[in-house]
């Protein structure tokens, strides 16, 4: 069951100091997937109602105070409302469940640890409005101390492509940059201009409705992990352009929501990997590469799983001889 609320009935929330201008607001629904992210989604919240006309906070089952919080800061408007999960659905899941919700034109999938940057929103607007054949925006991901991150900007990760990564193998692009071809673009120079690439971060993606009736919502077989490359993917089997703006930077506190639960994020993460590699490309490879795609995903699970365990019977050693 689903539940609807706007804060507004709240007596603090109508007394809250947070007011926000309501001129040159984007018609832009903001959709942010809140699942225990702490006090930063306050700012995301807070640097979205600054650009947008609607911001839907849709709440995962959170059991932190984050949704109390947005509750009680923000004022009366009609502009914010939050819709509450019962149980945490996902977030390709919280995301079509928001767009029920949104009244825009144009739809902002945003994190709750991302922090819009000074008119930002209005940038991706421009290139997103600037041809109908561009059907999805993404802006310039950067870290807290100002570089870019990885998945702001990238290639799709096809079977050969992740083995390359896996491998190390990129290291020897220059030899051959087709054959080893890196799909993190953020090691090349930051573009002057809109550019156009295969795939952006999930993190932050603007999108048109009409791209959106199009295309179809997000794909819910994702839990958490490479639903943002499949809904790229998707996006260009349409023929629809994705850009990349690097005049719009957002701050991105990577992994605030996911910390606190390493085992079960690697889990769904590495099956979303399988999820997206049978569903593009069992078709284009032998059985038995796909074969061994599998097996090698569920190795890289493994290792993973052994360096958390490694990590946390170090830090309880260490707290035992203290």
């Amino acid at each position: 069951m689903v539940s609807r609320k706007n804060p507004e009935d709240s007596e603090e929330a109508r007394e809250s100091p947070m007011n926000t201008t309501t001129h040159y607001l984007q018609p832009v629904s903001v959709i942010i997937v809140n699942h225990n992210a702490g006090s930063l989604i306050m700012q995301c919240v807070q640097t979205a109602l600054e650009q947008a006309q609607e911001v839907i906070v849709v709440d995962n089952a959170s059991t932190d105070s984050s949704s109390d919080k947005l509750q009680r800061c923000f004022p009366q408007n009609n502009r914010f409302s939050m819709i509450f999960s019962h149980k945490n659905l996902g977030f390709s899941a919280g995301c079509n469940l928001g767009m029920t919700a949104a009244t825009q034109p144009y739809v902002l999938f945003l994190n709750p640890d991302c922090l819009l940057g000074v008119e930002s929103l209005r940038f991706m607007m421009e290139v997103l409005q600037s041809n109908s054949t561009i059907g999805m925006v993404g802006g310039y991901l950067i870290n807290p101390d100002g570089s870019e991150q990885g998945g702001g900007r990238r290639a799709i990760p096809t079977p050969w492509r992740a083995l390359v990564r896996a491998c190390g193998l990129y290291r020897l692009e220059k030899l051959s940059p087709r054959l080893f071809f890196d799909f993190h673009l953020n090691k090349q120079p930051l573009p002057s201009a809109p550019i156009e690439v295969e795939a952006i971060s999930g993190a932050l993606m603007l999108v048109s409705r009409n791209a959106i009736d199009e295309v179809g919502g997000w794909d819910e077989g994702y839990f958490l992990h490479c639903e943002d490359l499949d809904w790229c993917m998707r996006f260009r089997n349409k023929n629809l352009k994705i850009m990349f703006v690097p005049t719009a930077p957002v701050t991105h506190f990577q992994g605030t929501c996911s910390r606190a639960r390493p085992y079960f994020v690697t889990w769904h993460k590495h099956k979303g990997m399988l999820r997206f590699y049978q569903k593009f490309f069992r078709q284009q490879y032998p059985i038995y590469v796909m074969g061994l795609i599998t097996v090698g995903v569920w190795l890289r699970f493994g290792i993973s799983v052994m360096s958390y365990g490694l990590r946390d019977a170090s830090r309880y050693l260490r707290s035992k001889h203290e």
